[in-house]
């Protein structure tokens, strides 16, 4: 009897180890997601700030200047619900501006383009790793999320279910291939 009474308290005291450590797994991962989402939103905003100053700087066409505020500054102002078709619009409204080299060539000779051009083009190359970095995160936070025991034994606790960050990140060709030299 007395054995046996041992044997249960050593498989009760195995299983809540093993329990409290796939709670601390997934407290980590929650974290991380945390730590991956606002090193995207710093990407997303430098991108953003970094298209509102070159539309404002004169350098670019009044109509390609135009489009590329408007999208900026939607992109900064989205509410959480609407950041993801905001941040969409602004990656659309990069390519229609720097779809060619030959406007990107511009910016460059312009005062001051040589930089302007270079931290754009290094904005636009961040912000899809910056975002593949939290999608991985979320990924795997919920398909640990989806084991029995995380639900039986309600490991999440109170968190909410992890969301990817879905937009369109693609760059202006011109840009991305300014990014890789």
């Amino acid at each position: 009897m007395t054995v046996t009474l041992i044997w249960i308290a050593v498989a009760l005291f195995a299983i809540g180890l093993y329990l409290s450590w796939t709670a601390g797994r997934l407290d980590r991962l929650h974290a991380r997601i945390d730590a991956a989402r606002a090193a995207l939103d710093a990407q997303l905003l430098r991108r953003a700030s970094v298209a509102q100053e070159l539309a404002t700087s004169g350098v670019l066409d009044p109509a390609a200047s135009i489009v590329l505020y408007e999208a900026a500054h939607a992109a900064r102002q989205a509410e959480e619900e609407q950041r993801e078709v905001a941040e969409s619009e602004l990656s659309q409204a990069l390519r229609a501006v720097f779809g060619e080299a030959d406007q990107v060539e511009e910016v460059r000779a312009a005062p001051g383009g040589e930089e302007a051009a270079e931290e754009l083009a290094q904005a636009v190359r961040r912000v899809p790793m910056a975002r593949r970095f939290h999608n991985d995160a979320v990924r795997a936070a919920r398909a640990l999320r989806r084991h029995r025991k995380v639900r039986w034994f309600r490991l999440a606790g109170h968190a909410p279910f992890p969301m990817a960050f879905e937009m369109d990140d693609v760059p202006p060709t011109a840009l991305a291939d300014r990014a890789t030299t």
